[in-house]
C-alpha cells in the first residue's frame, strides 16, 4: 500500500490529472442505480494520495501553490458530475431537430461547471493539510462545506451528493434523520478516505477504531429505526398514483391530447385492486393534464363526472393566470391542482424552484439575441411561484407537494408534521428515459421521507412512481416505461425523529467538528516543524 501511495504522490501533468478523473468517475458507481458504496473507499483514498503530492514551489505564493490541489479537485469533479450527470443530453434528443446543437453545453459544459465546486473543495481541504489523521478530518469539512454550498449557490444544485453514497437501502439512510445530508456528506468523506491511512501508518490505529465505530453506529442506529415501529396511525389514506407513460414527442400535440386525457382517465377510474378500497386520493404526475384548463373547462366537467363522492385528484398541470396567450400577457405557472369530487379546483401550488434553461431562461433578454432558448419543459416559460403551502386532503390530511426537482433540496423539504402529513412529489423524468436520471432523482426524494419522517407519494410520467414509508421503504412502486396504477393504503403517523432546525444544526457541528480537528492538527504540525 505504501508503494502504490507513492506512486500515486509522485505523479505529475497528465498523468495526475487522469487518476484524479478516473477517480471520480469511479465514485459514481456509488450512486443509484449501481448503489456499490465500495468503490468510494477507493476513489477517496486515490484523492488523499494525489493531494499529498499537491505542494507547489517552495518559492511560489500562497494563491500559486493552491492550484495544483484546485487541479485535482477539478478533474476529479470533472470525471464525478460527467460520469454522474451524462443523461442529462437524453433531454435534447426528444426534439434532436431543435436542440442538439446544446448537447456539449449539457453534457460536458455542466460538469465543467460544477467541478470548480470540488476544486473549491480541495483548496479549503490542502489549507488545513497535515501527514496524519488530519487531513482526512479536513476533506471531510472541504467536502461537507462545498456540498452545502451547492445547494444554494448560483441557483443550486446538490444533485449526486456525496453523501448518498453512504445511504443505498433503508438500513443505511436512518443517519440522515439525525445528521441532515450536511452532517452526512462530511462523514461519508471521513469514513471513505480512512483507507488513506494504511499508506503512512500514522494515526491508522486511531483511524481504524473510528472507521469501525461509524460504520456500527451507521448500520447500528438503522437497525434500531428499522425495528421501532411508527407510533400508531390516526387515520389511514387510500392512494392511487397513476403513471401514463406519455411519449413526450406527443405529450403537447394537439392531435393527440384528447387521446393522452382519456388515457389519464381511463387509469384513474379503474375498479380498484383486490383487497384494496376506493381510492381518495388519485395523484398525476407533473404537467400531466396536456392542455390548459382556461382552454377546455370541460376537461373540469369530465374530471368531476369521473370522480366518485370523497374523492379527490391532485394532477400537474400547466397553470395560465392573465389574459389568453403568452401575446396578451399571459403568466404560465408549472403547478399542481387539487381537484374536488365536483369538478371544481379546490386548490392549487406553484412550483418555486424553476430548472434554469428547463423551465425558464436566465438572462432571457440578452440570451435570447443569440437565438437561446429554453430546452426542454415545453412549449413556453414558466414563471416562479411565490410560496408553498399545504393541499388538504379527505379526511383533513394535509400534504406539502413538491414538484420534480425540488425535491433534491432537503431545506426545501424540511416539512414540520405538525402541519404537513405527506409528501408529495409529482415528477416528469421521462425526458431522461430508462438512464440513471430517474434512480438517482427517486432516491434523493427517498431520502426525503427519511429525514422528515414521513410518508412520500410519488407520481412520475413514466417511473419511478412509487409510495415509500417514513423509513424509506418502498411500499409499492412502478418501473421505469410502464404504464398503469398503484393502489396503496397510507397510514398516517409519520413524525420526524428531531426537527429539521435541529438536523440543521447538528449537521453544522458535525461539519465544524471536523474543522477543528483539521485545523488543530494542522497547528500543532506547523509549530513541531519549525
Amino acid at each position: 500500500m505504501e508503494r502504490l501511495a507513492g506512486r500515486i504522490i509522485l505523479l505529475w501533468g497528465w498523468r495526475r490529472a487522469l487518476v484524479a478523473f478516473l477517480a471520480g468517475a469511479l465514485a459514481v458507481l456509488a450512486q443509484a442505480p449501481y448503489d456499490f458504496f465500495a468503490v468510494c473507499f477507493v476513489s477517496f483514498p486515490l484523492l488523499v494520495w494525489l493531494l499529498d503530492g499537491a505542494t507547489g514551489e517552495a518559492s511560489d505564493s500562497w494563491l500559486r501553490r493552491l492550484r495544483p490541489a484546485f487541479a485535482i479537485g477539478w478533474w476529479f469533479g470533472f470525471g464525478y458530475f460527467l460520469a454522474g450527470l451524462w443523461w442529462i443530453g437524453e433531454a435534447l434528443l426528444v426534439e434532436a431537430d431543435s436542440f442538439a446543437w446544446a448537447l456539449p453545453f449539457a453534457v460536458v459544459g455542466i460538469p465543467l461547471a460544477l467541478a470548480f465546486f470540488y476544486g473549491f473543495a480541495t483548496v479549503v481541504a490542502r489549507l488545513l493539510w497535515t501527514n496524519d489523521i488530519g487531513r482526512i478530518a479536513a476533506l471531510a469539512f472541504a467536502f461537507g462545506l462545498t456540498e452545502w454550498l451547492r445547494g444554494f449557490l448560483f441557483t443550486g444544485f446538490p444533485w449526486n451528493a456525496v453523501g448518498y453514497a453512504a445511504m443505498p437501502v433503508p438500513l443505511l439512510m436512518q443517519s440522515v434523520s439525525v445528521t441532515g445530508m450536511i452532517g452526512m456528506n462530511a462523514l461519508a468523506v471521513f469514513v471513505f478516505a480512512m483507507p488513506a491511512l494504511l499508506a503512512a501508518r500514522r494515526h491508522l490505529r486511531l483511524g481504524l477504531v473510528l472507521l469501525a465505530a461509524l460504520v456500527a453506529a451507521h448500520a447500528g442506529f438503522g437497525y434500531f429505526r428499522l425495528a421501532t415501529p411508527d407510533r400508531p396511525a390516526t387515520q389511514n389514506l387510500d392512494v392511487r398514483i397513476v403513471q401514463p407513460d406519455v411519449d413526450l414527442s406527443e405529450k403537447w400535440d394537439a392531435s393527440v391530447r384528447d387521446r393522452i386525457f382519456a388515457t389519464m382517465m381511463g387509469l384513474s377510474a379503474a375498479a380498484p385492486d383486490p383487497g384494496h378500497n376506493k381510492p381518495q386520493l388519485i395523484l398525476w404526475p407533473e404537467t400531466s393534464v396536456p392542455f390548459l384548463f382556461t382552454e377546455r373547462p370541460d376537461a373540469l366537467t369530465a374530471l368531476g363526472d369521473m370522480l366518485q363522492p370523497g374523492q379527490m385528484l391532485i394532477a400537474g398541470v400547466v397553470r395560465e393566470e392573465g389574459g389568453s396567450g403568452a401575446d396578451a400577457g399571459s403568466r404560465y405557472y408549472n403547478s399542481v391542482v387539487a381537484i374536488d369530487d365536483k369538478g371544481e379546483i379546490a386548490d392549487a401550488v406553484d412550483k418555486v424552484h424553476l430548472v434554469p434553461f428547463g423551465e425558464y431562461l436566465p438572462f432571457s433578454g440578452l440570451l435570447s439575441r443569440f437565438g437561446i432558448e429554453q430546452l426542454v419543459a415545453g412549449p413556453m416559460n414558466f414563471a416562479a411561484g411565490n410560496e408553498r403551502h399545504p393541499i388538504v386532503l379527505p379526511g383533513g390530511i394535509s400534504a406539502l407537494p413538491f414538484i420534480c426537482y425540488e425535491v433534491i433540496f432537503p431545506d426545501l423539504v424540511a416539512v414540520d408534521a405538525t402541519s404537513s402529513q405527506l409528501i408529495v412529489n409529482v415528477t416528469n423524468d421521462a425526458w431522461f428515459g430508462d438512464t440513471p436520471g430517474p434512480y438517482q432523482h427517486f432516491r434523493q426524494a427517498q431520502i426525503r421521507a427519511v429525514e422528515n419522517g414521513l410518508p412520500l407519494l410519488r407520481a412520475a410520467n413514466n417511473g419511478i412512481s412509487a409510495v415509500v414509508d417514513t423509513r424509506g421503504r418502498i411500499v409499492d412502486a412502478l418501473a421505469v416505461d410502464a404504464r398503469g396504477a398503484i393502489d396503496v393504503r397510507v397510514p398516517i403517523s409519520g413524525q420526524a425523529f428531531i426537527s429539521a432546525a435541529q438536523r440543521r444544526i447538528n449537521g453544522m457541528l458535525i461539519m465544524f467538528l471536523f474543522a477543528a480537528i483539521a485545523f488543530s492538527l494542522n497547528v500543532r504540525q506547523r509549530l513541531r516543524v519549525n
